[in-house]
């Protein structure tokens, strides 16, 4: 059950609510035009559950063009790109609002998009709405609360259901499909389970769903504070299967003779320490999306590295790198931008490189070329390594969080002593020339790598000491004088 305010208490906070000067100066301006208006959805759901309103959605009587001369006069500035759907966009009062026609759209069940009817009333409005926690309005400024679909009862009992048979409502349209996922987890409430049933029977009419509405779906799951409640649901109705198939791939068969972890689970509790870690490392900060993708994909190379060993074990060799490039290939499908591609990958195939330092203590060495390799990506691999450990023997989970903690103090020392996040030899690629008197070329940057591994062998060394290694070097090359 949700933790819904009381009723007199939701009632005030829907009077504050409708009180804003947002609110209040929009509901004026239409009751002077002679014209309807009501605060619609999220706002409304939020304020009765005591959450923060985000985003005020507005509808209305109204036609866009007598919506766009109405808030003219009280706004900073309006634009219309939705005014084939109805819908206006204004910043009033320095917050931005959209007010959207009443709609009694149809679908054709082809494509996502409406054949779009505008509506004359406020309940059959409502009806088409996705789910009957999103399908309460508020009149203003008469203060009425509108629930033709019983979304207060919902919310009480802490059900997401739609307001009216579920395989209409996702024949018309399947994103909400994945929408009710995303809404189990951001209000951590459960399902209905006809609502579920028709999930898994409709999964395959997701195919008329664009990767970037997908991806985007994914993306506002994964930034809840617990998306493994929604990715359930996606994968025991079969959705993620259409998407993202790795995932449910992860729920390897156990036989009886060979013994391994439930990668599937184990992949999800990680996901939630990560999300965990991120919050304790990093408080009041966005939801780290790419950190959480990489969580939960970071052992889908698994099950195509599954080797059955004699004597009972099971060996996943390279799935790091397997895994890198599975994760790739699907985040480009569906169409993640190029820098969170590639920082899943990195941290993906570098997820294990921890493991070596818990088995016996690094050298400095190996120390500044843990840090070079990972790069930018370093943070978010003390948190992936971290959350990674998921045993239950208490020894062996205090051992690793013991290694870490030590080589994130290492880490720590050298970047004090040694300028760490810099990690660039003594002489750069013009000195290089000077010094060995040679024009660019190749032979420069083989200098400099070899430069770049004294300083990763040895820490800083002076310039002095710097040249008489490059030249010694050199001499050895037999290149001198070329």
């Amino acid at each position: 059950m949700l933790g819904m305010v009381s009723m007199a208490e939701g009632l005030a906070r829907l009077r504050v609510l409708a009180e804003s000067p947002v609110v209040d100066a929009l509901a004026a301006a239409f009751a002077d035009a002679g014209h309807e208006l009501a605060v619609v959805g999220g706002p409304v759901r939020d304020a009765l559950l005591g959450r923060e309103v985000h985003d005020l959605d507005f509808t209305t009587d109204a036609d866009p063009d007598t919506i766009l001369r109405i808030v003219k006069p009280i706004s900073t500035a309006q634009w219309d790109i939705g005014r084939a759907f109805g819908t206006i966009g204004a910043r009033v009062l320095g917050e931005q609002v959209e007010i959207t026609t009443y709609r009694a759209d149809s679908y054709d069940g082809v494509t996502r998009k409406p054949t779009v009817e505008f509506g004359e009333t406020l309940e059959p409005d409502l009806a088409r709405r996705d789910f009957t926690m999103n399908a309460m309005a508020l009149r203003v400024p008469q203060l009425q609360l509108v629930d033709p679909t019983g979304g207060v009862e919902d919310l009480v009992a802490g059900r997401l259901r739609t307001p009216g048979d579920p395989h209409i409502s996702f024949g018309d349209d399947p994103l909400r499909m994945l929408r009710a996922a995303r809404f189990a987890s951001q209000l951590q409430v459960e399902v209905d389970p006809a609502t579920v049933a028709a999930m898994a029977e409709l999964r395959a009419t997701l195919s008329i769903v664009s990767p970037e509405r997908i991806q985007g779906e994914l993306v506002r799951l994964l930034q809840t504070d617990d998306p493994v409640r929604g990715i359930r649901l996606l994968v025991d109705t079969g959705l993620m299967a259409q998407f993202l198939p790795e995932v449910p791939a992860l729920r390897l068969e156990v036989d009886e003779h060979h013994h391994h972890k439930d990668v599937y689970e184990h992949s999800l509790t990680v996901l939630r320490q990560a999300i965990a870690l991120e919050h304790a490392r990093n408080p009041g900060a966005e939801p780290d999306v790419a950190l959480r993708i990489a969580a939960l994909l970071h052992d889908i190379g698994k099950p195509a590295t599954r080797r059955l060993e004699p004597g009972g074990a099971v060996t996943f060799h390279h799935h790091d790198l397997k895994g890198a490039r599975m994760a790739r290939k699907r985040l480009l499908a569906l169409r993640f931008d190029s820098d969170t591609i590639a920082s899943v990958t990195q941290l993906i195939e570098q997820h294990l490189r921890f493991f070596g330092y818990a088995e016996g203590a690094w050298t400095d060495s190996a120390v500044r070329r843990y840090v070079r390799d990972a790069g930018d990506e370093l943070e978010r691999l003390h948190i992936l390594t971290r959350a990674d450990v998921t045993t239950r023997n208490k020894r062996k989970a205090n051992m690793f969080a013991g290694a870490y903690d030590d080589i994130e103090r290492r880490i720590a020392l050298l970047r004090e002593q040694e300028e760490l996040g810099a990690m660039r030899p003594a002489l750069d690629g013009n000195r290089i020339q000077e010094v060995l008197g040679i024009p660019p070329g190749r032979e420069v940057g083989a200098a400099y790598r070899f430069l770049l591994e004294v300083r990763l062998d040895e820490g800083i060394i002076s310039e002095d000491e710097a040249q008489a290694r490059l030249r010694a070097w050199w001499a050895a090359r037999g290149d001198a004088g070329a």
